[in-house]
């Protein structure tokens, strides 16, 4: 099913985007610098004050490496508290040389056995995209990966986004985002099979990562994520 996925760092945020039709929220902290863990405490009030699925983002550092034993230790720690306020999954990623580091992957995986994961944006930062849709595919609680596609024209992008699909089903969804607004939602949703779309900046304020997530905005998304119109499945 067609599905809007808005980034989220407060309840407000949270419940703004519950108010606009949003199908799925990611809680993080620090967007500043692209998502960070969130508080125990924040997502256990984002839980009481919205009914909608919440993955929550597990990433300590900016990179997309961890910087030691104490970081995965925490990493862990966070899974297993996570899992306890029985959110729908996380979003995570590690890298190892430019390769998917699936060791680390599954060890932060088994803190929490049954939830689900999006493998995030890490992803982009692969030396080869295809091979790494193949290795995500060995972590069988992942069932997404997101992407933007890449920095080039938006043609070059769906283009891509439609590689990545045809290659990751039927194991895993491709989740559109990073950059993605109302048109790039339409021009995705006309040649390609993706119907889930994950937002930031599009649904806040001014386009501004500091801006709240505000409900008129994801409505609007939302409403070019449902549509039917010169939309066709590939």
């Amino acid at each position: 099913m067609p599905l809007l996925e808005v980034i989220v760092c407060s309840v407000a945020d949270a419940v703004e985007a519950e108010r606009g039709g949003a199908g799925r929220l990611e809680v993080v902290r620090d967007l500043h610098q692209g998502g960070l863990t969130p508080s125990l405490e924040l997502v256990r009030e984002i839980k009481l004050a919205t009914e909608l699925p919440v993955r929550v983002m597990l990433r300590e550092s900016p990179s997309y490496r961890t910087n030691g034993p104490d970081e995965v230790d925490r990493l862990c720690r966070a899974a297993e508290a996570f899992a306890s306020l029985d959110v729908d999954g996380f979003v995570l990623g590690f890298l190892n040389g430019g390769e998917v580091d699936v060791e680390l992957s599954q060890r932060v995986l088994a803190c929490a056995p049954h939830a689900r994961a999006t493998f995030h944006h890490a992803f982009e930062n692969a030396n080869d995209r295809l091979r790494a849709i193949r290795e995500v595919k060995r972590l069988a609680q992942v069932d997404r990966i997101l992407s933007h596609g890449g920095t080039e024209q938006l043609t070059s992008r769906v283009q891509r986004l439609a590689e990545y699909e045809h290659a990751g089903a039927p194991e895993l969804t491709i989740l559109a985002g990073g950059g993605i607004d109302a048109k790039a939602i339409m021009e995705i949703k006309r040649a390609t099979r993706i119907r889930e779309f994950h937002v930031g900046r599009a649904a806040r304020l001014n386009f501004q990562v500091d801006g709240g997530v505000q409900a008129s905005l994801v409505s609007d998304l939302v409403q070019k994520v449902l549509s039917t119109h010169d939309c066709c499945q590939n």
